[in-house]
C-alpha cells in the first residue's frame, strides 16, 4: 500500500467559515463524526457541503484554480450515517463525474455542492439521538486533490418546503 500523503491547508475560501480544509494531495481520504443532541421529533437530512477547486484573488476579484482537482472521478466516495436506534443510509458517487446535475448542469467543479447522505426520523426528543456519519474514498490506486470540506447539514427535512410556503422568514 503506498505511502499516505496528505497537504491540508486552511484557508479563506468563501464558504460559511473563514476557514475551511483544502485537501490538496492524498491518496487516503476518511471524514467521520458523531453528533449527540436531542433532536425535537421530526425527519432530518444529513448532507455534506464540498467544493472542488480552490479559491483565490486575482485584480479583486474570486477565481477558482483547479490546478490540484484530480481523482475524484475514478472511484466514488461512499457516504453513511446511523443512528443510536438502527436507522442508516448509504450513498456512493463520483464528486467529479460529467453527469448532468440539475441544480449545476455538467460543471461541478467551481460551486459549492450539497450531497445528501440520507434521511433518519426522529420520534421522541428524549433519549438523546446519537448520528455518526462519514465521507470515505480509500482506495488507494490513485491520488486525489483539489478537494475543499465545508460543513456537514442536518436539517429538517421539510425545511425547503417551509420556506418557499413563507413559514420560515
Amino acid at each position: 500500500m503506498p505511502v499516505s500523503t496528505m497537504i491540508v491547508v486552511a484557508e479563506s475560501v468563501w464558504s460559511r467559515f473563514n476557514l475551511v480544509a483544502y485537501l490538496q494531495q492524498i491518496w487516503w481520504f476518511e471524514v467521520d463524526g458523531v453528533i449527540k443532541f436531542p433532536f425535537p421529533a421530526d425527519s432530518y437530512t444529513l448532507s455534506f457541503r464540498l467544493h472542488l477547486g480552490r479559491f483565490s484573488k486575482r485584480l479583486g476579484r474570486r477565481v477558482c484554480s483547479f490546478e490540484h482537482t484530480h481523482g475524484w472521478g475514478i472511484k466514488p466516495v461512499r457516504f453513511e450515517l446511523f443512528t443510536t436506534d438502527g436507522q442508516q443510509a448509504l450513498c456512493e458517487c463520483c464528486l467529479d463525474d460529467t453527469e448532468h446535475d440539475e441544480i449545476n448542469g455538467y460543471h461541478k467543479r467551481g460551486c459549492w455542492i450539497d450531497y445528501k447522505v440520507g434521511e433518519f426520523i426522529v420520534t421522541d426528543s428524549d433519549p438523546v439521538t446519537e448520528v455518526r456519519f462519514s465521507m470515505k474514498q480509500i482506495d488507494c490506486t490513485h491520488s486525489k486533490g483539489g478537494l475543499c470540506v465545508d460543513s456537514v447539514f442536518i436539517i429538517p427535512s421539510d425545511l425547503k418546503d417551509r420556506k418557499r410556503r413563507g413559514v420560515l422568514k
